[in-house]
């Protein structure tokens, strides 16, 4: 298995102040699968993904990474792993194909094995031609899909991803999604952390949502969906009234008659639903109103399962 976790749990601190960031946390990835590990911030998701890869050491339970043990042999194992962390570190005073060989070196690779592959590599970021480029004259999203590149000078058996289209352009996350699912068409296995729910819900197979150090759920997309919202959503908005009653006095007296459950964000209800012909009709006779009906998607299980309320 790429990645196998048993009962991870991770402390910090000791007696009285310990902490208790990761709970009991099970996970197995398949092979040439993409998994998706979702959670607010907080949620002990960077300290799973530290403790898999033997970088923070584990209060309890057992990890496989590549077949191999951690920490024991977190070193072999990392050999045979990508990674694209939250934050680029590119050296900023090599050219981009610098970048690539520097790196190769780390994993033991001479300049003659990986310099006939860049061509190869930064065609898959969509860097033809950057090979003499220096990193300072990159934007944003080139830098990003460098660090994907950048991650595959190893072949890797796992590629672990950590938030990699934060920030970028809906072009450049379009581009990063197509490339992805052609490493898992090749057989590659993904380990992705995001914040966007249509990036996960996009890519990966499976997924699993932390909360406070615990998984919440797991299984596919669709699965996850059906087993927790509601099919239907329709989002309330627009001119409430004159009296200044908002969203909340709105769905307190009509949320139960047209809908099983109803949340509050701001100034829209969120009316959740089986069938919301009755809703519909209702608001149709609402001019100061306006709604949107769709689907319920893989953001609103993780709102509900997770809450509403800021995380820092």
């Amino acid at each position: 298995m790429p990645l196998e976790i048993t009962g991870l749990v991770k402390r910090f601190g000791s007696g009285a102040d310990a902490k208790e960031v990761v709970r009991g946390i099970d996970l197995k990835l398949r092979p040439g699968e993409c998994f998706a590990l979702l959670g607010p911030n907080g949620a002990g998701k960077t300290t799973t993904l530290r403790c898999a890869l033997g970088l923070t050491g584990a209060s309890s339970g057992s990890i496989s990474l590549c077949g191999l043990p951690v920490p024991e042999q977190a070193r072999e194992a990392r050999a045979r792993v990508g990674v694209v962390p939250q934050l680029d570190s590119l050296d900023p005073d090599f050219t981009c194909a610098e970048n690539l060989i520097v790196f190769a070196g780390y994993f033991g690779m001479r300049e003659s094995e990986i310099r006939p592959r860049i061509p190869e590599l930064l065609a898959f970021a969509g860097l033809e031609g950057k090979d003499k480029a220096r990193i300072q004259s990159l934007s944003g999203g080139m830098k990003r899909r460098l660090t994907l590149a950048r991650a595959l000078v190893n072949k890797p058996e796992l590629l672990i991803l950590d938030e990699p289209t934060t920030g970028l352009d809906p072009q450049a996350r379009h581009l990063i999604w197509e490339r992805l699912r052609r490493l898992t068409a090749e057989g590659t296995t993904i380990l992705l952390t995001t914040h966007f729910m249509d990036e996960a819900e996009r890519l990966a197979n499976r997924l699993a949502i932390l909360d406070a150090g615990r998984i919440l759920v797991q299984g596919t997309p669709r699965e996850v969906i059906a087993a927790h919202i509601e099919p239907q959503v329709v989002e309330v908005f627009g001119e409430w009234d004159n009296t200044g009653a908002g969203a909340a006095a709105w769905a307190e007296a009509n949320a139960a008659t047209f809908s099983k459950r109803c949340e509050i964000s701001g100034e829209t209800a969120f009316c959740y639903t089986d069938d919301a012909t009755s809703l519909l009709a209702h608001l149709a006779r609402q001019p100061g109103l306006r709604s949107l009906h769709r689907p319920a998607n893989l953001e609103d299980v993780f709102l509900k399962l997770t809450g509403r309320e800021l995380r820092d």
